[in-house]
């Protein structure tokens, strides 16, 4: 592996140096946004040449993915965090929803990952196949006892592409009346909860 440049402080693994050029992507997209972050920008944030950069990923897109994915997983376990006190699932599903619309929208690595900036394309991605599947994984993590308030294994697909099709309505709502938190969560009780509680026949 190349040690050129790194400021005086060159890696010791290919993988140190990748997480250090997403480190110093992270902090380009921060300051110059995602549109305007280079990877020459990233190779002068990070000490070395282009050629360097490029012997560890293809291009400036596929560090972005990483930024993002980075991100994705740290809110995942902020999320998760934040649900600890809550032991049923119709709580969970409530107070993730509420943790997830008042934090997606400040955070710049969420916001690359779903192109929130873009309704269409948020649109597309936060209802694709593969981020209702990644919804579901999420809701697998929550602390709760799905099967015994009601939610089958088989079901988690389906419950994690209705939060998700609400969210995304909710996040790209700009009309009046826009609900404040209270309001938020008395719509969620009254029409979500009802479908996470037990079937009865």
């Amino acid at each position: 592996m190349a040690n050129h440049g790194w400021g005086g402080k060159p890696p010791t693994t290919d993988g140190e140096a990748r997480q250090r050029i997403i480190d110093a992507t992270t902090r380009c997209i921060d300051r110059h946004g995602v549109a305007k972050t280079t990877l020459s920008d990233v190779a002068v944030e990070v000490g070395v040449t282009r050629q360097t950069v490029y012997r560890h990923f293809s291009s400036i897109s596929d560090i972005v993915s990483q930024v993002a994915e980075q991100g994705a997983a740290d809110f995942v376990d902020r999320l998760i965090a934040h649900l600890r006190p809550f032991d049923t699932p119709a709580q969970a599903v409530v107070e993730g929803f509420l943790f997830c619309l008042r934090s997606v929208p400040d955070d710049p690595r969420l916001n690359l990952l779903l192109q929130l900036g873009d309704t269409a394309t948020f649109s597309r991605a936060a209802t694709s196949e593969a981020t209702i599947a990644y919804g579901a994984q999420m809701l697998r993590r929550f602390p709760v006892d799905w099967d015994r308030g009601g939610v089958s294994e088989s079901e988690l697909p389906g419950l994690s592409e209705l939060i998700l099709r609400l969210l995304v309505s909710m996040l790209h709502s700009t009309h009046e009346p826009i609900r404040d938190e209270a309001e938020v969560r008395d719509f969620l009780e009254r029409w979500l909860v009802p479908a996470l509680l037990p079937k009865t026949t």
